[in-house]
């Protein structure tokens, strides 16, 4: 039976409410909870975006590449780049594809790819944003990609574009995101199995097409709902390092951003976030967290691997978040400092039009598929995975020293920092009790304090000061370093001077 059944979900909430305490259920039934699908159409408009399809879903007569290789490549130069220096395509070192994914039907994973800026033995990066559903080019262009996008749709150089320290990766993912695409409904995913093991395929298809990057140290990025995609990539990368499945990938460390990893506990930060925040008063908290028993027993029965379960607690508890941001007016919970006019709290409809240009188009090779910004489709197949927790594969992680750095803007309420600093500390693994007793730190950045940091052993978390939910974006010096230092095992220290750490342009 689909997890979609409206009669055993309604049999299924029914029978959750009834085992639940009085006060739950009426707080519950206070504050209806959204649909997913209003839920999705939220996200993307919110962001000024307006896709012309809910999934990259084509028929066989637009197939690019039938009877390709297993990934296609080209070197390219985006148009109307802002380049004083006049750098040839070759010299550039950018590039985009296409990998047909192995077990699939008839998927083919889009990515870009550029070379670090310093050195080609700098480590290879992939970043990978969430959504779920929404494409890494949101974050290429808008965070810490190596250009950002002026209104006349000109690239400029990114100063502190993350490819000045790494060889780094953009995928669009899952099947049906930005430019990816399939001909066969079947590729569509729905958990983090089919996810990590595609991108799996996916990195031993692009380290065989570039040997001499296989050596280099692998680390793993992205922000947001890659709170699930990220430790589940680490698992599959490290499960298929340990069975000599193919090409080694020399993964040292993973970083999630203002992502959302252990929904029980990051559901159970939302009021008091709120509340801290000067969002809720003291009653209206005490009000809506009567439904927190209900969500906690719902993700319970979730676990990590229910279904329709998985569903119901999705619905159950965003009725949590939907009752906040009912009082919270118009605050951009993503920023709430920010305010959001009308149903628009952050304009990046930009990237929709840059890559919608002929020539934009005809540099990647992408011929008639369409640009998905965020789909509202595989945001929708993903809900069964939503409330699994994904926190329990990470302590084998770091058990074999794998490093892990959770980091989190300190003004996103929608994965806030709360909620991820409760997960962090709470996970069980050898070093618990000495990370837990580790002191807070300042993480400084030309000799200003632009974080709290607590590190012992593989596990960091650090807390970003005057950043949102889009650390690069709002933060993108402050990134840059944090990026750099991590990777080096220096991320405690101290510098007056950036340009010691990060390359020039």
């Amino acid at each position: 039976m689909k997890a979609s059944s409206p009669t055993f979900l309604s049999l299924f909430l029914l029978l959750l409410l009834l085992l639940s305490p009085l006060p739950s259920v009426v707080a519950l039934l206070r504050a209806p909870p959204r649909l997913p699908s209003v839920s999705a159409e939220k996200l993307i408009r919110e962001l000024n975006l307006f896709p012309n399809q809910p999934i990259n879903i084509v028929g066989d007569s637009n197939r690019l590449h039938a009877a390709a290789p297993r990934i296609v490549e080209r070197r390219f130069k985006f148009p109307n780049v802002i380049d004083p220096r006049g750098v040839s395509v070759e010299e550039l070192g950018h590039h985009a594809g296409y990998y047909q994914i192995e077990h699939s039907h008839a998927a083919r994973m889009f990515y870009f790819f550029f070379e670090s800026r310093n050195s080609s033995e700098d480590p290879v990066v992939i970043w990978l944003t969430g959504g779920p559903g929404c494409s890494s080019e949101m974050a290429l262009f808008y965070e810490n990609g190596p250009f950002t996008i002026a209104n006349n749709l000109s690239l400029v150089w990114n100063e502190y574009g993350w490819d000045k320290v790494s060889n780094i990766l953009y995928v669009d993912q899952p099947i049906g995101t930005g430019f990816s695409y399939s001909s066969d409904r079947r590729d569509i995913r729905h958990d983090e199995k089919g996810v990590s093991d595609d991108l799996y395929d996916f990195l031993q298809a692009f380290f065989k097409e570039h040997p001499h990057l296989a050596k280099n140290d692998f680390y793993i990025t992205g922000e947001s709902y890659a709170g699930h995609y990220i430790p589940a990539l680490a698992a599959r990368v490290h499960q298929g390092n340990k069975a000599k499945e193919g090409i080694h990938v020399n993964l040292k460390g993973f970083a999630i951003g203002n992502g959302l990893t252990d929904p029980a506990i990051q559901y159970g930060a939302y009021a008091d976030y709120a509340m801290d925040m000067g969002i809720l008063t003291q009653s209206e908290h005490d009000r809506i967290n009567k439904v927190l028993p209900v969500c906690e027993t719902a993700i319970k029965l979730c676990g990590t691997d229910g279904t329709i379960s998985c569903v119901a607690a999705y619905i159950v508890c965003n009725t949590i978040f939907s009752s906040i941001f009912a009082r919270a007016g118009n605050v951009n919970y993503y920023d709430i400092r920010k305010k959001c006019e009308g149903s628009l709290c952050y304009d990046f409809s930009n990237v929709e039009k840059f890559l919608n240009q002929k020539s934009v188009r005809g540099a990647l090779g992408v011929g008639d598929i369409e640009f998905v910004s965020c789909s509202t489709t595989v945001y929708e197949a993903m809900l069964v995975d939503w409330m699994r927790n994904l926190e329990v594969g990470i302590p084998a992680l770091l058990e074999d020293g794998i490093k892990l750095l959770v980091y989190a803007g300190e003004y996103d309420l929608i994965c806030n920092w709360l909620g991820n600093s409760r997960w962090v500390h709470a996970m069980e693994w050898r070093g618990q009790k000495a990370f837990v007793a580790s002191p807070e730190v300042p993480f400084e950045v030309d000799g200003a304090k632009a974080g709290l940091l607590t590190s012992h052993g593989p596990l960091s978390f650090l807390k970003v000061h005057d950043a949102g939910h889009m650390v690069p974006m709002d933060q993108p010096k402050a990134s840059l370093e944090m990026l750099k230092r991590w990777m080096e095992g220096l991320l405690s220290k101290s510098t007056t001077d950036s340009g010691t750490l990060v390359s020039s342009i």
